[in-house]
């Protein structure tokens, strides 16, 4: 298990007890003071770990002020489009109950059309996986998980159905990075009406993403086909001040 930074212990506890509510919609954090001597660190250690949380849109800095929750817990299934998250971690991020079904685990070798389609490169050896994601005790949404078996190795279907970035930041040890994401609208497959509670719909929501190490390595391509009923994805954005403009005049000497 890899060890986290002192700032990320920090943000984490933090990030408990306003999901955990004891600190309420509107209050502010305790004093930067207060934090330092808790902790037991920096005043640059609390600050990234005040920034982490506002970046994940559960405080706000007022200057002068101190730092204020701005976190409301979410009814619905809530993902983040800003950040790195399992779908077993949102779920408990938002309270829902969930479960996994694996209802396929295999292994291939990427190919010339599976390279195209997913950016893997051709012929390394993959783990692909099919995954129904229930919320509630409904079925929303169908994962296809393609993992490189050199950096996810010895992935089983058991692992599968719990989390698979647990195994493997907490067992082998991987740093997740980066992932980037495109979301569609595209017509409901047969495998999707299967597996799907779809009310009728004959279309889902497609959000497929690339997620890459510390090395710069992508070693996972997955497409999460959900169903539009509850599909809904989140980001935090903040506003930047735009540049002040300085205008020099320049006198020229005739």
């Amino acid at each position: 298990m890899m060890p986290k930074s002192k700032y990320e212990i920090i943000y984490l506890k933090l990030k408990q007890r306003i999901e955990a509510l004891e600190y309420e919609y509107q209050d502010l954090l305790p004093s930067e003071n207060t934090l330092v001597q808790e902790f037991e660190c920096s005043r640059n250690t609390i600050r990234r770990a005040i920034q982490t949380l506002a970046a994940d849109g559960y405080v706000q800095s007022l200057h002068g002020k101190g730092v204020r929750i701005i976190y409301q817990p979410n009814q619905h299934s809530q993902f983040l489009l800003n950040g790195i998250e399992s779908f077993s971690e949102a779920c408990k991020r938002n309270s829902i109950p969930q479960y996994t079904k694996v209802i396929l685990f295999s292994e291939q070798v990427v190919d010339e059309k599976l390279s195209h389609k997913t950016g893997l490169q051709e012929g390394k050896e993959i783990y692909y996986i099919q995954r129904v994601r229930y919320i509630d005790h409904i079925p929303l949404i169908v994962d296809h998980n393609y993992f490189l078996k050199d950096i996810v190795s010895h992935l089983t279907k058991e692992i599968a159905e719990q989390s698979i970035y647990d195994y493997l930041e907490n067992h082998l040890g991987v740093s997740i990075t980066t992932t980037k994401r495109v979301i569609t609208v595209e017509p409901a497959t047969e495998n999707d009406e299967t597996n799907l509670e779809l009310h009728g719909c004959n279309c889902v929501a497609v959000v497929s993403g690339m997620t890459y190490n510390a090395d710069g390595v992508m070693f996972e391509y997955t497409q999460s086909r959900h169903s539009p009923s509850r599909f809904e994805f989140h980001e935090v954005a903040q506003r930047r001040s735009a540049p002040s403009l300085t205008i020099k005049t320049m006198n020229k000497s005739l």
